[in-house]
């Protein structure tokens, strides 16, 4: 291989090494040593295909084949280049290494199009490093400013506008891009429905909603040995019956929807010491917004309920929440009528992940497109997906975007 790849699984492979693990995994959170190298790889990357290059002012990156109409609108494609910790190959590199190799190819062989064509590698997606998801795509389409980021840190104490600023970002004012016609995101599934249908692509109807909380449980701590149980305020004993309690009641709602609690913390988290603090997450999603926050709010009221029972002590906080989007039915036709003529067999679907086409499907006609996910694992170094379902997707893409930015 080259200093650059020249196609889909060497480039795959070549960006995983930035961030790489020993057990092949990715960490690349934002604003890493590891995240500011890809970044610039992918920059060089652009720009040996022939793309013009920007930075916005927050890391976005992007590469642009100009239209030769100076007033032209833009075709956007592409992903994130973050990574959860110890993360997969695929999630978010894929969509955009599959735009960089799209956009080389359309230009050298159809020439200028009618239509500015611009591939984005997203800052940030995951909310990985910070308390903050969507960070990249939620600038560019407005729904974000540097107000949203004043108070944040990381788990090391680092503040969000530190660490921007150290990795060269964040010292002038955001503009919020008004020329986007259409965003169209491919990304493997991070599931399984795909591979248990039998599909080579997932046109996408809906991305459902999200709205994820911290709950914090105070009790009091003592002595395991001589407070006696019907004294205790266990923080931990009220948690569990909480988070029992939870999933149980998603038994009440339709198959949709779906919630986890990803992370607990028990302080003192000492063997022979009454926890008196507890600290867990539940995340929610669903694509009806109003199921989504009937649930919420019903199981936010039964948590209540457990601690006042238990004197207990409890502080609720939703700090990320994303609307359901739906995605463009005009050119999801238009997929599936490519899918069609080429034979690519296809599955109409809903998305249970948040991705960047969540926010902007409010700004302009949006679309992502997936490809199988193999055992529909992701999030994990052994995230995987077969060469031939990255070069199906690969391929609508090309005849996607010729479709819209030639055939004028």
């Amino acid at each position: 291989m080259g200093q650059f790849p020249v196609n889909l699984e060497e480039a795959i492979e070549w960006l995983a090494s930035f961030g790489g693990e020993p057990d092949g995994g990715v960490s690349r959170t934002l604003y890493s040593q590891p995240w500011k190298d890809a970044q610039q790889a992918l920059k060089g990357w652009m720009e040996d295909a022939g793309l013009d290059t920007t930075y916005d002012s927050i890391g976005n990156l992007f590469g642009r084949v100009p239209s030769s109409n100076p007033n032209a609108q833009t075709i956007l494609i592409g992903s994130h280049v973050d990574t959860v910790k110890a993360g997969g190959k695929y999630d978010g590199a894929y969509g955009i290494i599959a735009g960089i190799l799209a956009l080389d190819f359309l230009k050298k062989t159809y020439g200028t199009p009618a239509i500015n064509l611009e591939v984005v590698s997203f800052c940030e997606e995951e909310g990985s490093r910070f308390p903050l998801a969507l960070w990249g795509s939620g600038m560019m389409t407005g729904i974000y400013s540097f107000n949203d980021i004043s108070d944040i840190k990381d788990s090391e104490g680092i503040s969000f506008e530190t660490a921007m600023m150290a990795a060269g970002f964040g010292l002038s004012e955001y503009r919020v891009r008004n020329d986007i016609q259409n965003f169209i995101e491919l990304h493997i599934e991070q599931g399984p429905t795909l591979e248990k249908v039998e599909k080579s692509i997932g046109i996408v109807k809906a991305i459902v909603g999200q709205k994820r909380f911290r709950i914090t449980v105070n009790g009091e701590s003592n002595h395991v040995g001589t407070t006696s149980m019907i004294w205790r305020r266990d923080a931990l004993h009220g948690a569990v019956n909480m988070i029992h309690d939870l999933y149980e009641s998603v038994k009440n709602y339709d198959e949709d929807l779906v919630t986890s609690v990803g992370q607990l913390f028990v302080e003192p988290n000492v063997p022979n010491v009454i926890p008196n603090q507890v600290r867990f997450t539940v995340d929610a999603r669903h694509p009806n917004e109003s199921i989504l926050s009937s649930f919420c709010q019903q199981f936010t009221e039964m948590f209540k309920t457990h601690a006042k029972k238990s004197d207990l002590d409890i502080k609720v906080e939703m700090w990320h929440e994303v609307q359901p989007a739906q995605m463009d039915r005009t050119l999801n036709e238009i997929v599936q009528s490519i899918c069609t003529r080429s034979t690519f067999p296809f599955h109409w679907m809903n998305s249970g992940a948040g991705h960047d086409a969540q926010l902007f499907a409010r700004i302009c006609p949006t679309t992502i497109i997936f490809v199988p996910s193999q055992d529909g694992i992701s999030h994990s170094p052994i995230e995987f997906t077969l060469s031939k379902d990255l070069e199906t997707g690969l391929e609508v893409l090309i005849q996607l975007l010729h479709q819209l930015a030639y055939n004028h």
